[in-house]
């Protein structure tokens, strides 16, 4: 949150101004990839802010996309809120 939040400082902007975030899935370590998604599902949860979780395999797509395609090829590929669901043993 606090790299968040100086991103937000930066470029003058605030949580109030996103209306969605995008989170690359990987690669990267597992730890940090975790707590990046639970990051973004309290955002989501108290801020009402919408997320689209993706891997750039998600997209089929035969060029390599760029970051500024993200939020088009999510609504092309209907990628949505694919986020990793825990599985809780009893």
């Amino acid at each position: 949150m606090i790299l968040i939040n100086d991103f937000l400082k930066d470029n003058k902007s605030s949580l109030d101004d996103l209306v969605a975030i995008y989170v690359n899935r990987g690669p990267g370590s597992f730890a940090g990839i975790r707590n990046s998604l639970a990051t973004i599902k309290a955002l989501f949860m108290t801020k009402k802010i919408d997320y689209y979780c993706f891997s750039f395999e998600d997209f089929n797509e035969s060029y390599a996309p760029k970051y500024e395609d993200i939020p088009e090829l999510c609504k092309k590929f209907k990628i949505k809120k694919n986020l990793i669901n825990p599985n809780y043993l009893s």
